[in-house]
């Protein structure tokens, strides 16, 4: 089932997506994952907006090898925990949406990755727990300064300022994050390509991880780090981040 969150005339709402060829209508729902009202809108009709309503954006850095070798950080041996840092919700933006180059940077860059999203309150989650504490799957962008993320004490203004965490366009309920494909275009060129069982920690040692030391709410993002490929972006460039079994995810850098 995919879940979307959508602006109209209404205001924001949540909804299911129905229909053929990747669903043309909107069954509307009681909040995020809640029961359909029985009303129904087109998708062509509304503003789709980011499929979260996040207190916080908890992000995993350097979680695949080849990520962590073209940083330059390889020192033969692999993480022995998650390397977390944090985005806020002002950081969101939406499939489809427009992030402005920012003037105080010289090397912005794109993650690809693929995120999830909590459907309830979560701590100190066990292995088997995991599956229900999260709603659906998305794609993301992990966009950053990179200039700034080497000279900074902490990463806030390279990876949290303003619309620096594109999301969605859907959530994905039914979905299987253990090995699928993971891809990031700019201009239709393939960046980054790579699975995300490759990961050094899965969704599972993520999420019990994190839930020993930070309550997760409702609505909460989780982002599971990148692949190799990361580089710098321009002016006009289209990005596009696929993974297999989800719609992919379209910013534009202006």
């Amino acid at each position: 089932m995919k879940l979307i969150r959508f602006k109209d005339e209404a205001g924001v709402r949540w909804g299911r997506l129905s229909g053929e060829n990747g669903g043309e209508q909107i069954e509307v729902t009681a909040g995020m994952g809640g029961e359909v009202s029985g009303e129904t809108v087109a998708l062509s009709s509304v503003q789709v907006l980011a499929p979260a309503e996040p207190s916080k954006i908890v992000c995993v850095g350097r979680n695949y090898i080849d990520h962590i070798k073209e940083l330059g950080n390889d020192t033969g041996e692999l993480p022995r925990e998650p390397g977390l840092f944090l985005k806020a919700a002002n950081a969101l933006a939406e499939h489809g949406g427009q992030v402005s180059y920012p003037e105080w940077s010289e090397n912005f860059h794109f993650e690809g990755e693929l995120a999830l999203v909590i459907s309830q309150t979560a701590r100190n989650l066990t292995p088997v727990e995991v599956p229900a504490a999260v709603l659906g799957y998305t794609c993301a962008l992990d966009l950053t300064a990179r200039d700034l993320q080497k000279t900074d004490l902490q990463w806030f203004r390279a990876k949290a300022a303003d619309r620096f965490c594109p999301l969605g366009p859907t959530l994905e309920t039914q979905f299987d994050p253990t090995d699928v494909q993971i891809r990031t275009l700019i201009n239709n060129e393939t960046r980054q390509d790579s699975r995300t069982s490759f990961m050094i920690f899965d969704v599972v040692q993520i999420l019990t991880y994190v839930t020993r030391y930070v309550t997760l709410e409702r609505g909460d993002v989780v982002l599971t780090g990148t692949p190799s490929g990361v580089g710098p972006l321009a002016r006009g460039d289209t990005l596009q981040v696929e993974i297999e079994g989800l719609d992919p995810l379209t910013t534009h850098i202006v």
